[in-house]
Parts: structure tokens; sequence; C-alpha cells
């Protein structure tokens, strides 16, 4: 009886544990691909430790190409018929791309989409240095394509594409760089790659922006 009622105790363990327990009735050290919520080092979301070094790169070579496709092609669109999509409505077009490819392609990649946010998980150790580079390429790759499919759509003088050249200065568009980029990441740093950070505060700080024209119109904008 006192054989049976051990084995009985250990079955319940073992169920409160979620099953997940080893020989010596101990549950296994967690990896880090099992921390919830980008933990691991994405922007976003944690990828899956099946997801090859391919497959992660071809994630953010498409989703860097559908935000400027669809980021800049509002840009062009709204200067091609007389502001008919409006500032807001350009600023509205990138939150929602930017969402749309966090939550379609977050977990293949981590949804970086963003050299800054690649470099930055690297320098605080939630991305591995050997990856940078072939992000980088994959976003840069992304972007030139996605870029090119409007050129050929569009038949446009530069000027159509004012929100990729400076409003004043280049000391002046330095210096907004650096503080966007800096904001950008103080928010995904602080809400999504903490343990410590609620669902609620990741939510409101990030996906809802998105979906507004908050983060979305200060790239656009500038």
């Amino acid at each position: 009886m006192a054989k049976c009622e051990d084995r009985i105790e250990e079955a319940i363990s073992d169920m409160e544990l979620g099953g997940r327990t080893t020989a010596s009735g101990a549950p296994p050290p967690s990896s880090q691909n099992d921390r919830p919520y980008a933990t691991a080092g994405a922007a976003v979301f944690s990828p899956t430790s099946a997801v090859t070094i391919i497959q992660k790169m071809i994630a953010e070579a498409v989703g860097v190409y559908f935000i400027i496709f669809a980021g800049c092609g509002s840009v062009v669109v709204n200067k091609l018929y007389d502001g008919k999509v409006t500032f807001p409505g350009t600023c509205l077009t990138w939150g929602l791309i930017v969402m749309v490819m966090i939550y379609t392609l977050g977990h293949v990649s981590g949804g970086h989409f963003n050299c800054a946010v690649t470099l930055t998980n690297a320098v605080f150790r939630r991305f591995s240095w050997k990856l940078v580079p072939l992000y980088i390429i994959a976003q840069l790759a992304g972007s030139i394509l996605g870029s090119g499919t409007l050129a050929l759509m569009f038949e446009v003088t530069p000027e159509a594409y004012f929100g990729t050249l400076p409003a004043g200065s280049n000391w002046q568009s330095f210096a907004i760089e650096i503080v966007i980029s800096f904001l950008l990441m103080f928010v995904i740093s602080g809400t999504s790659t903490d343990d410590r950070a609620t669902t609620t505060a990741r939510f409101w700080c990030i996906d809802e922006p998105s979906k507004k024209h908050w983060a979305g119109g200060c790239e656009a904008y500038i």
C-alpha cells in the first residue's frame, strides 16, 4: 500500500508540473526557448527552436519587404493622388503593417525587421552575434526588393518618395534618427525583452501603438 500511495503522489506531482519531470522527479531546467514573449532575444516573439537560420532570414526579408512596400507605397500613393491617403492614413498604414508582420512572422524570426532591433538585442546578449550579419543582410535585401517593386509599379519622380529624404540638415536628420531609434529600443527593451514586464504593458507599449499611427507615423514622417 505504501508503494502504491507513493506512486499516486508522484503522479499527482507530475501532473502539477505539467508532465515535465526528470527521472529524479525534479522539473528539467528551463531552456531559453521556453521563455515566453521574446525573452530569448527576439523583439516581440521568441523564435521556435525548430526554425532554421534560412527560415529566419526569409521571414526577416519577407517582413521588411511588405513593411517597405505598404509603408512607402502609401507615401507614394498619397503624393500621386494629391493627399488622398492623408498623413494620418499614411501613419496608420505603417503602424498596421508592422503589427501584422510581427504577428505573422514574429514566431519564426523574432520579428526584428530593423537593424537597430537586431543590434540592440545582440548588445544586451539576447541575440547571437553570429546571426547579426545574416539578419542585417536579410533586412537590407527585403527593403531593396520592396523599394524596387514600388519603383517598377509607379512612374514618379524621386520627390514622390519624400519619406526617404531628410527634412532638415544632415546633422538634424542624424540627431532625429538617434532619438527615434533610442525611443523605439527603449520601449521594446523595457516591455518585450524584460521578464519582469507584464503582458498588459507589452500590449499598450508595442501592439497598440502599432495599430495606431504613433510609432509608424514617426518613421513615415522622417
